[in-house]
């Protein structure tokens, strides 16, 4: 919401006066992690790579970063699905101005590692990189790096290779322990120099596992957890280790396995993804307690959810949100949800909160599981396109409220409370006296209800399926609140004077009691504002959202240190972006985001973003005179309320125009389907044992595509066999993930198309493997003797995932048998798929497509000999069509544009289309089962002020015309301001 023109004059004119609401140890000693009692304080200060060592400790209540308690507030991305690293930077800059003071990332093998004793740890994906980016942002980092991370990625993480590698993964099996040895000294050689403890970076906790629940408590499970906790130490790892136990099952708390007599180092966590329509759960003070009560399991160590639901995946046809995709999945776990669920968490004391996904991204190439397409966008707060969402008001205003308010990093459960129509909790902090009372609405309709507190009985309103914060007792600066109905997000102390920020629903008649056993001196500085003294307290209402941010200065009575009140609805609240620098704490109220802010002298030199005409306000240390936003000084002017403000606007961002996609060339391919194909470098299919779960069919040889090292993408086949006379009918059985497909050619005529099921929501909606077998009638012209070639085309999709450490990822991917009616030729057969892996991009990019093979998705590739072609089309072919073309944008660099590819079509045709911009393959479209439509084209990969070429390779099946139908670039957000963005 932008600041209205009614504000801004009648602050930037004279102010109208009235009302106005303004562990100790040595790394791996048995006492590393231990704490003393430690009572309520500041939080530690933001992190960085400091130099300086620091200890990690915890008690029941939090962490304790250097003697002081910390509460985390994580949000999840994962650098894998934003193949851009300069946009790793813009992500994280939002995250920390957004509330967030750490990021959890998962690191996955099979996006490091082609083959095994190979790992790739430069470009995207440049692990040491991004660490440093975190630390420079001000952001702890949880580390996530399995060996097994599920995360809706191909086979969970593991690499491709290991499905064919001897082992049984997720056991102390010697061997597969040997492969998982290889991959934790690469990533802990990394992380080692990134820890917290160190002072070389902001590495604050470590997990091992994930969701680990096959073998709980066993022999095998102890064994296997044992000695990754004795791998990671003996790497160099010294900071608190953890493990993300899958539904709360108690399961791998601390003694629960062998740590090699260290003590202390080893945090129990778990997740939950409740649904909207459930009751938000009690899984910590308020909850049942006991082994399988969640944080009760371990009750020496704080609460910790490592994964906690911000939205949700979606499976291919988008069984989960009814076919309307991520979008419903942000609707029905809203803003108001986040309240609801997190505050629950919060009232049962759980203080390292990690919200999956905060960004979800994009599963590019063929790294999505099969439960997922492309997108995983997930419904997060910040979109798959970088844009923040509403959703991001209730992170907002939460984490800035557990960094900047202390009494909430120590909080005991309280009385119980009761209001009529409510469930209210009741927490007390024991050191300062703040109370906090958490009260949730889990029916449809609005609640207003009398609120008994310490300060007396409060009437409060909670929306349907909503739940509201408040406070009684809280310190702000020198003074002290009796209660307010708004929500506390911040006091900060900027200049000489303190700043209490208070939020709520747009429309709202905040209410605030502020103590005054002296009577201050109140200026209201904008005209909602109304403010009353009775006896010894202050009265505040102001109707929240009406023009923006409402202040009201409160000075003199009991202390000199002035207190200014800010009242603001959530729209208003997320422009409130609160930053600590060496001069002291600035407070920057206005613009869409702050990036990053210093003092320098007597300016403030600010870069951010603005979408929306707005002003810029400043508070901060005195003596402050010069506003400078993105490398230019602004006129300002000082207001009464102590801040430093543009006296005039800034305007909203331009538009962008993008051009039209023409001058398209086109070119089929399948040269592998006719009988003359030169096949003889292709690898000859006649294993006769494999590693794979799926059994070999007797008396067939091995023809799973993992087992020859082909791992991502499309695999053919061709089988050779002399006399096809009185053949009836061919038979191919084949595995695959979701929405696998199998086209066959005899001698290079179509034989047939068959694909597998879109998921159902109620059974096959988690399903990773799909088996079946296509059955081909054979025409009689084709019944001859003589030599004859039968040609395979597997879209296998990716691997399962390996939840219950079954071995599920090995299951096979391609052709699995081959039988015949009316005859029984012996069938020799040649594989191929995917080349060599691309250099730079990785083994995930590319399938085994003739064009892929032969560069035809690369930009420098020569297509002036190509057919041209223009959309929409209407052919029947079955097989690969290749559309190339280029475009140029222009995007101005002070413009960050954030650009899709949109595809549409009759949904009645089916066809596939593999989309690769500059070479880079970002996703796969299914027309007739969607329910994506629209991909989006990361800057980086896409030149916003350049040329780019466009690849579409087109799977066409024959049973309908195939398209594509319209193809246009899309607009999918923008900003005056962003980062500058390296080509990769």
């Amino acid at each position: 919401m932008a600041l209205s023109r009614r504000t801004f004059s009648a602050l930037a004119g004279s102010a109208a006066l009235g009302l106005a609401l303004g562990g100790s140890g040595g790394p791996g000693a048995p006492s590393a992690y231990a704490a003393r009692s430690v009572p309520t304080g500041p939080a530690p200060a933001p992190p960085s790579a400091d130099g300086r060592p620091h200890t990690i400790g915890y008690d029941r209540y939090s962490l304790l970063v250097d003697g002081r308690r910390l509460v985390v507030w994580s949000g999840e991305m994962h650098p894998f699905r934003l193949p851009s690293p300069s946009l790793w930077r813009d992500v994280l800059q939002k995250m920390r101005a957004h509330g967030f003071n750490a990021v959890s990332i998962y690191v996955a093998w099979n996006y490091h590692s082609s083959a095994p004793g190979t790992y790739d740890f430069t470009g995207v994906r440049d692990l040491d990189l991004f660490l440093r980016t975190a630390a420079e942002t001000g952001l702890y980092v949880i580390l996530r790096p399995g060996p097994y991370i599920n995360a809706e990625v191909d086979g969970g993480g593991f690499p491709g290779w290991l499905t064919a590698a001897k082992g049984t993964a997720r056991t102390d099996d010697p061997d597969y322990l040997a492969h998982v040895d290889e991959w934790l000294t690469q990533v802990n050689r990394i992380a080692r120099r990134h820890q917290f403890t160190q002072g070389t970076g902001t590495v604050l906790l470590y997990q091992i596992e994930n969701e680990y629940d096959a073998h709980p408590g066993d022999a095998t499970g102890r064994a296997y957890m044992a000695h990754l906790y004795k791998k990671v130490r003996a790497d160099g790892i010294d900071v608190p280790l953890f493990h993300n136990d899958k539904g709360r099952n108690g399961y791998w708390t601390p003694g629960s396995f062998d740590t090699g007599g260290e003590k202390g180092g080893w945090l129990y966590g778990f997740d939950g993804y409740p649904s909207p329509s459930q009751t938000p759960p009690d899984w910590g003070t308020f909850g049942p307690g006991g082994a399988k009560g969640g944080a009760s399991a371990s009750p020496t160590t704080p609460g910790f959810v490592p994964e906690f639901g911000g939205g949700w995946f979606d499976p291919w046809g988008g069984a989960w949100f009814d076919g309307k995709g991520y979008a419903e999945a942000r609707r029905t776990r809203d803003a108001a949800y986040e309240r609801r669920f997190y505050l629950t968490n919060l009232a049962n004391g759980l203080t390292l909160h990690n919200v999956y996904m905060t960004f979800g991204g994009t599963s590019w190439g063929w790294l999505p599981a099969p439960v997922v397409y492309t997108s995983y966008d997930y419904g997060a707060a910040i979109d798959e396109a970088r844009n923040v969402t509403d959703k991001i008001a209730p992170m907002h205003q939460l984490g800035h409220l557990l960094q900047r308010v202390p009494d909430f990093a120590k909080l005991d459960r309280a009385a119980d409370v009761h209001a009529e129509g409510l469930k209210v909790y009741h927490l007390a902090n024991p050191d300062t006296g703040a109370h906090v009372y958490v009260a949730r609405n889990d029916g449809a309709d609005a609640v207003t209800a009398d609120l008994p507190t310490d300060a007396g009985r409060v009437r409060i309103t909670v929306p349907g399926r909503d739940a509201r914060l408040l406070t009684t007792g809280l310190k702000l600066g020198g003074r002290t609140l009796k209660y307010a109905t708004a929500e506390p997000v911040m006091c900060v102390t900027a200049g000489r004077q303190a700043i209490a920020v208070f939020s709520g629903r747009h429309g709202d008649m905040a209410e605030l009691v502020l103590k005054c056993p002296v009577g201050p001196n109140v200026m209201r500085l904008d005209p909602e504002a109304a403010w009353v003294l009775d006896d010894d307290s202050l009265h505040v209402n102001v109707p929240l959202g009406q023009g923006g941010l409402t202040r009201v200065l409160v000075q003199k009575g009991e202390t000199d240190t002035p207190l200014l009140l800010l009242f603001a609805d959530d729209a208003t609240a997320v422009r409130l972006f609160p930053y600590d620098t060496p001069s002291g704490t600035l407070l920057v109220y206005g613009p869409a985001l702050l990036r990053h802010a210093e003092v320098r002298g007597n300016e403030v030199h600010l870069t951010g973003d603005v979408t929306e005409t707005t002003s810029i306000e400043v508070w901060g240390p005195r003596g402050t005179d010069t506003l400078v936003w993105n490398g230019r000084t602004l006129p300002t002017r000082v207001t009464l309320s102590g801040s430093l403000m543009t006296t005039g606007l800034l305007p909203a961002v331009p538009e962008v125009r993008l051009p039209e996609l023409g001058g398209w060339r086109m070119r089929t391919e399948n040269p592998e389907a006719g009988p003359g194909f030169d096949d003889s470098r292709w690898t000859v299919a006649d294993r006769t044992t494999t590693f794979s779960t799926t059994p070999v069919p007797d008396g067939q040889p091995v023809l799973f595509a993992d087992d020859y090292g082909f791992h991502y993408g499309d695999v053919w086949y061709r089988g050779s066999f002399t006399d096809a006379t009185g053949l009836e009918e061919v038979s191919l059985a084949y595995s695959t993930g979701t929405q696998g497909l199998l086209m066959a050619w005899l001698d290079g005529e179509p034989l047939g198309t068959h694909r597998m099921p879109v998921p159902d929501k109620t059974t096959t909606v988690r399903k990773g493997t799909w088996a079946d077998t296509a059955a081909f009638p054979v025409r009689a012209a084709l019944r001859t003797p003589g030599r004859h070639v039968l040609s395979v085309l597997v879209r296998r999709m990716q691997h399962d995932e390996d939840g219950k450490a079954l071995d599920t990822h090995k299951a096979a991917r391609g052709l699995t048998a081959a039988s015949f009616k009316g005859g029984s030729p012996k069938v020799s057969w040649r594989i191929q798929g995917a080349a060599a892996p691309d250099p730079v991009r990785g083994p995930m990019n590319n399938g085994g497509l003739y064009g892929e093979r032969e560069g035809w998705h690369l930009p420098g590739f020569a297509d002036h000999d190509w057919e041209q072609a223009s959309f929409p089309r209407a052919a029947r072919y079955q097989g690969v069509t290749w559309y190339r073309t280029t475009f140029r944008l222009s995007v101005p660099a002070d413009i960050d544009a954030s650009i899709g590819l949109t595809l549409q079509d009759d949904p009645y045709r089916a066809y596939r289309a593999q989309i690769f911009l500059n070479g880079w393959n970002l996703g796969q479209y299914i027309n007739e089962v969607g329910p994506q439509h629209t991909f989006v084209l990361p800057n980086g990969i896409l030149r916003t002020r350049g040329a780019n070429t466009l690849a579409l390779a087109v799977l066409s099946e024959f049973t309908t015309l195939s398209g594509p139908g319209s193809v246009r670039l899309t607009l999918l957000g923008r900003a005056t301001g962003g980062l500058p963005v390296t080509p990769v």
